[in-house]
């Protein structure tokens, strides 16, 4: 009895599997490389063929039964991941997809070759010329590849923390928006990112002239965000671009959202953002944001441009004050430059012959007639103001006529 008991016990031990695989077994494996696995019960046989094959490092197809006999796992052993972030960088054989130009498939190859066999860090020469050399998304794709080799490369071998300078940011997002790729030029401004880049509001700005081209506000919008989740600091060149995206794209709500922005951030905006958002108010005759904007203006600038000084004639004929008008843009030609003063007639006549027609219907339907007969009867009112100062005026009034 005592031998029947004593062998019990030594067959237990023998077939009894290691408890680190009954806790993933209690676990369903849950890993990122697992795809299915059960809980059937499993022989001693398989027990075995499957303790081996785990310190082996990988999971054979149906050693471990599930409900259909053909469940699948790939399993990677954790220690073997961490003998493998120990040891010197290993490329892992990269394979070239899609149509990249041959220069850049030729110096992505160079640079492979370099880190993955000579083990050492290519020229800098290599990676400029691989980023003048992207001709297509391909190409690009290839970039950041090369990048993602390079990182690690200086990680492992060279045991360089610290990322790229942005100086080599700037340039790729450049390639990027030259490209059109831009899904890659956004992965550059997250600032903890695979490929060793160190974002800033200059690599952004390439971006956001590419929107700017292409009149996307949409783009805009996502790469205003990247800029606030990852802390990157607006400057007033980037309010110079969301303006004037905002202008042409007639949207007044994405103006007045990011002016309030860029406000709070203490950005000091540029008298060519100014002249663009007042423009634009005056325009649809948004007369108290107008008047909030000229405070905003004149607390850091004295001097008006063309655009702002014309852009507060218009909010005074607006408050059907043809007089203060007819003032300002006599100020205006006054302290303007005599190569710019001939251009004080030309904006004259656009505020004559365009801009009534332009503000009228932006009004609600009920307020458009009033407004057109108010105009009617104080434009010529401040062109008679600017004859009676000594201005010499040459504007065709017939263009007044409303439609």
């Amino acid at each position: 009895m005592q031998v029947a008991l004593n062998a019990r016990r030594l067959a237990d031990k023998v077939l009894k599997p290691p408890p680190f695989l009954l806790y993933y077994s209690d676990h369903r494996l849950q890993t990122p490389h697992v795809e299915a696995v059960d809980d059937a019960p499993r022989s001693s046989l398989q027990w075995r063929n499957y303790s081996t094959l785990w310190f082996s490092g990988i999971i054979q197809e149906n050693l471990v039964p599930s409900a259909s006999n053909h469940a699948r796992i790939t399993l990677q052993h954790p220690m073997r991941s961490m003998m493998m972030q120990r040891a010197s960088y290993s490329s892992g054989l990269s394979t070239i997809e899609g149509n990249p130009t041959d220069a850049v498939k030729e110096l992505f190859d160079k640079m492979l070759k370099s880190v993955a066999e000579q083990r050492t860090m290519p020229p800098n020469a290599w990676l400029w010329s691989l980023i003048e050399s992207c001709n297509n998304h391909d190409d690009i794709k290839l970039l950041f590849d090369i990048l993602q080799h390079l990182r690690r490369f200086r990680l492992s071998n060279l045991h360089i923390h610290a990322n790229f300078n942005c100086n080599l940011c700037r340039e790729i997002t450049k390639a990027c928006a030259r490209v059109g790729a831009i899904d890659f030029g956004k992965k550059a401004l997250w600032k903890h990112n695979v490929y060793g880049l160190t974002p800033s509001v200059g690599p952004a700005h390439h971006l956001l002239l590419y929107a700017k081209q292409h009149n996307d506000a949409k783009l805009m919008v996502e790469i205003m965000k990247l800029l606030k989740r990852n802390d990157l600091p607006l400057q007033p060149g980037t309010a110079d671009i969301i303006f004037s995206i905002c202008y042409k794209t007639d949207n007044w709500e994405l103006i007045s959202k990011y002016s309030k922005r860029f406000v709070k951030a203490g950005v000091k905006l540029r008298q060519t953002s100014f002249d663009i958002w007042m423009e634009f108010a005056a325009k649809i005759g948004e007369i108290d944001s107008l008047w909030k904007i000229e405070k905003l203006r004149s607390d850091s600038m004295k001097q008006h441009t063309l655009a702002t000084g014309f852009s507060c004639a218009k909010g005074f004929l607006l408050e059907r004050k043809p007089e203060n008008a007819a003032a300002i843009i006599q100020a205006l030609n006054q302290t303007l430059s005599d190569a710019k003063r001939a251009s004080v007639m030309v904006e004259l006549q656009k505020l004559v012959s365009e801009w009534p027609l332009e503000v009228i219907k932006r009004q609600k339907e009920e307020g458009r007639k009033a407004m057109a007969v108010a105009l009617q009867n104080d434009i010529p009112a401040m062109v008679n103001g600017l004859l009676n100062s000594g201005l010499e005026v040459n504007v065709n009034m017939e263009d007044l006529i409303m439609k």
